[in-house]
């Protein structure tokens, strides 16, 4: 039995098919854990989403931010743009079916193996602890996964607060935990979470620092693995391993084996896109 987190697959099916296989993944007896970002800008969001959803308890995963962005079409609350590939999950016989699998999905899962590893979308604020990140992840599930989630969708969007105070209530408090979970990638010195800068760390103003370099506030703890940062260009990192290593951009399709943290890699099948967003 193998255990494998994939890095954002993002409506590319054909590329994780090829990864699968070279990996020699076993439905049978192996697990697969994806880092978020299931679906969008990739041309088979709806087949990766059932794909991903018929393999049951073999498969699991954190949210994106692509991944609820998806969920706010679907009741309304978002902006639709150019580059979304997602209008097929919406209109498909099943849309709801799967739209409520996705929605009952966590925004960080504790991994199984000696490594004690968290996975998630985009990463934790250094002063979380694990046990922490979980419960709070568990606090924005309930709500996805309850009757009234349409209303915290309609909430969703903003980028404040921007500062981690453990007294935030309310939508506030599930905005600023979805963000941290799903959006971030840089830190200002004051600890504001920076929501504009996409690019790789060396060329980022003097005051922004990526949230692996700031001091962890748990440093027993294991390794962090997420996805999220394309433009990283960098795998292993000072929190664990960046899994997302830009296949929707033309890129490779990466998979981390925990039992003996092998790498895997494929070159992207699908045409590249043009643009970073």
């Amino acid at each position: 039995m193998a255990n494998y987190v994939i890095g954002d697959v993002q409506g590319c099916l054909d590329s994780l098919l090829k990864l699968l296989e070279k990996a020699q993944f076993t439905p049978q007896a192996d697990v697969l854990w994806f880092a978020g970002d299931l679906v969008n800008r990739g041309p088979r969001s709806l087949d990766t989403l059932r794909f991903v959803k018929n393999l049951g308890a073999r498969a699991h995963t954190v949210l994106g931010n692509h991944d609820l962005h998806l969920l706010a079409l679907w009741c309304n609350s978002g902006r639709s743009h150019e580059s979304d590939t997602i209008a097929e999950v919406v209109n498909a016989p099943d849309g709801g079916e799967l739209v409520d699998w996705l929605r009952s999905q966590p925004l960080a899962l504790a991994l199984p193996g000696p490594q004690n590893a968290l996975l998630t979308h985009a990463g934790i604020l250094p002063q979380w602890s694990f046990e922490q990140a979980q419960s709070l992840s568990a606090e924005v599930q309930h709500a996805l996964s309850g009757p009234d989630w349409q209303a915290f969708m309609a909430e969703l969007y903003g980028n404040k607060p921007n500062r981690w105070e453990p007294e935030l209530s309310g939508f506030d408090r599930l905005r600023f935990i979805v963000n941290v979970f799903t959006r971030m990638r840089m830190v200002r010195d004051d600890g504001k979470i920076d929501f504009k800068y996409k690019l790789e760390p060396e060329d980022a103003p003097p005051d922004l620092q990526p949230w692996f370099d700031i001091p962890r506030e748990f440093p027993g703890e294991g390794p962090i693995i997420f996805g999220h940062w394309s433009t990283l260009q960098q795998i292993r990192n000072k929190a664990g391993y960046c899994l997302d290593t830009g296949c929707v951009w033309g890129g490779q399709l990466t998979a981390l084996r925990l039992e003996d943290e092998a790498i895997i890699q494929v070159e992207a099948v699908e045409p590249p896109l043009s643009s970073i967003g």
